[in-house]
């Protein structure tokens, strides 16, 4: 049973407030996904039309708590409750000094009703979108209310009608029975901060619908709304802590997204769209991670031979000049110069229309290094040995190809075989290499010490200071969860635990700091702290008014940033990161049957 002192207690505009696929059912097509409003306690639905559930209460009404598919709070007369019952029925109960009603956004209200449907002594308003086949009733009885969607209005009404009857404790004490396996830490703000972490990766789960067998996850259920590559490996290593199963289901569903060729897309969704980029190659870090957390060497076979066809594919088409690095696809786009990267806008491109990129490099030479563990785990040594070979040679090009011994840096390469000058966090990833030389982790050490360069308010940013370019902007200052995590473990991985504690504190706090003023879990934050996320540039300037559909800021209950925020506080008191980070075995190239061996001598 939880514990109302564990739970998040911070409602904020844009937070997302949905039924899980971790519960039942889930009907992404639907739109029928809930953010929290500008209004306190109301609710956007982001239907094609979009809808508003309007509640009205007191101003001294208390949140109690919050998680993405439950909400209880307190007014002067009662306590009020909201919980999802079905993926297509929100339901709960209000106070006599609350009142809710619904509305399009626009400010048309729902229509009554005629006659309710099966006699139940409810009122009924419905609002019908005909063109988009979309129908939404809130029926209210007494203390009890129930908002439904319906493909028609008669569904979307029995559905509203039904809901009235439904247990609502109930329902609450399901919607947090998944919650409940998340650890209470010693430190109750620690504490919250975790539970919201685990609730934001519950809302952003899904069911398995149409095209997908299984589970998947997004990186937030609006307005991105499909499955992106790395960003599914990325939310696996948090799932990894509560549900391995759940973590295994959505890495499977990426993997089985590969294209005839091996192509593995960027971004894809249950009816049949596909994107033609790719993204960073961190899936088979992914599938060993998940391995490692809840062991069954079927989940190997099934994964390797799309892991291997993917870096066949990268091999033959990400590698235009034959030299063994990698180079990202570059558009013209300014505002997108490199969205196969995942760093879309980072002044890297500015200038670049070819580039052999440090970051896909090390990448590359890491998902080798998996696939060859995996391949040994299943006893097939000969492709073990081809991968392991392909590993080190690519990061033995790394350490070469990339080095500028004057500034102690990892720059990219342009074309015709000059160094970039461009300062970006990108240049910190060979930490994860452990064929790194001691001497160049200590140098990239003094980099992300130097306050002129990396050392902001809160690291890492992802443009140097320096940088003539750098701002709040996305990836051209910004600091970003999964960079911080990525280089606290390779921080980790060369023995550097002082600094790797003090970048995931630092991480840890930054995230808490926002939560409990916003609500939410944002994209990226400021790494100077001057300005807070809502007011960040994202591709422009951000919008007068929050609004994702006419302007997208830094997105509210990102998934990555929950799942790895959620990682680093559940990984404080280890020497390196047991599931999710980059483990070696320095005594024998083959893994421990039992997952992997640390460095601090864990494992068989």
């Amino acid at each position: 049973m939880y514990s109302a002192e564990c739970l998040p207690n911070v409602i904020g505009e844009g937070g997302i407030f949905a039924f899980s696929g971790l519960d039942g059912e889930t009907r992404a097509a639907s739109g029928f996904v809930a953010t929290w409003g500008a209004s306190p306690y109301s609710l956007l639905f982001h239907t094609a039309k979009r809808r508003v559930l309007e509640v009205s209460a007191p101003e001294e009404t208390m949140t109690e708590w919050v998680t993405g598919d439950a909400c209880r709070f307190a007014t002067p007369v009662g306590s009020g409750t909201f919980v999802y019952g079905a993926w297509h029925t929100l339901m709960g109960t209000i106070p006599s000094d609350v009142r809710v009603s619904l509305r399009l956004e626009d400010g048309a209200e729902a229509v009554g009703c005629p006659q309710p449907v099966s006699g139940a002594a409810a009122s009924c308003m419905a609002s019908d979108d005909e063109d988009n086949g979309e129908y939404i009733v809130l029926a209210k009885q007494a203390e009890r209310f129930a908002v439904s969607f319906g493909a028609t209005r008669e569904e979307a009404e029995e559905r509203a009608c039904a809901g009235l009857q439904l247990d609502v404790e109930q329902a609450v004490s399901d919607r947090l029975v998944w919650l409940a396996r998340v650890p209470v830490l010693e430190d109750n703000r620690r504490t919250r901060l975790l539970y919201k972490c685990f609730s934001v990766m519950k809302a952003n789960t899904l069911a398995a619908e149409a095209g997908f067998g299984q589970m998947w996850s997004t990186p937030d259920r609006v307005p991105h709304k499909d499955m992106w590559l790395w960003d599914t490996a990325f939310h696996s290593f948090g799932m990894n802590k509560l549900d391995p199963d759940a973590a295994w289901q959505c890495l499977k569903t990426m993997l089985e997204a590969i294209r005839p060729d091996g192509m593995m897309p960027h971004q894809i969704n249950p009816f049949g769209k596909y994107s033609r980029i790719t993204q960073p190659p961190i899936l088979a870090w992914g599938v060993w991670a998940n391995y490692c957390s809840e062991p069954d060497a079927a989940k190997l076979r099934y994964a390797l031979p799309y892991l291997q066809r993917y870096l066949a594919w990268n091999l033959e088409h990400r590698d235009r000049n034959r030299n063994g690095l990698f180079e990202w696809e570059i558009h013209g786009d300014p505002l997108c110069r490199s969205g196969e990267s995942g760093m879309d806008n980072s002044a890297r491109f500015d200038e670049a229309a070819d580039l052999d990129a440090v970051d896909f490099s090390t990448f590359m030479a890491c998902d080798m290094k998996y696939v060859a563990w995996i391949a040994a785990e299943l006893g097939q040594e000969d492709v073990a040995r081809t991968w392991r070979e392909r590993a080190k040679q690519t990061a033995d090009r790394i350490i070469v190809g990339f080095w500028n011994e004057e500034d102690g840096f990892y720059y990219d390469k342009h074309g015709d075989g000059r160094l970039s000058t461009v300062k970006a966090v990108s240049g910190f990833l060979p930490l994860l290499l452990e064929e790194l030389p001691e001497r160049h982790a200590e140098r990239l050490i003094g980099m992300l010490n130097d306050p002129k360069h990396f050392a902001a308010e809160y690291p890492i940013p992802s443009l140097a200071l320096s940088e003539p370019a750098w701002g709040t902007d996305m990836w051209r200052g910004p600091a970003w969860i999964n960079m911080n995590y990525m280089i606290v473990q390779g921080l980790k991985l060369h023995g550097r635990t002082q600094e790797a504690d003090k970048l995931a504190e630092r991480t840890i706090d930054l995230v808490q700091r926002y939560v409990e003023r916003y609500g939410v879990t944002f994209e990226y934050y400021d790494s100077s702290d001057r300005l807070p996320p809502v007011d960040c540039d994202r591709k422009g300037p951000p919008a007068d008014r929050y609004n994702i559909r006419r302007k997208m800021d830094s997105i509210r209950d990102y998934h990555w940033t929950a799942a790895l925020t959620a990682c680093l506080l559940l990984e404080k008191d280890t020497d390196v990161n047991m599931e999710g980070g980059i483990a070696v075995n320095r005594h024998d190239e083959q893994p421990s049957t039992a997952g992997w061996t640390a460095p601090s001598g864990r494992g068989g």
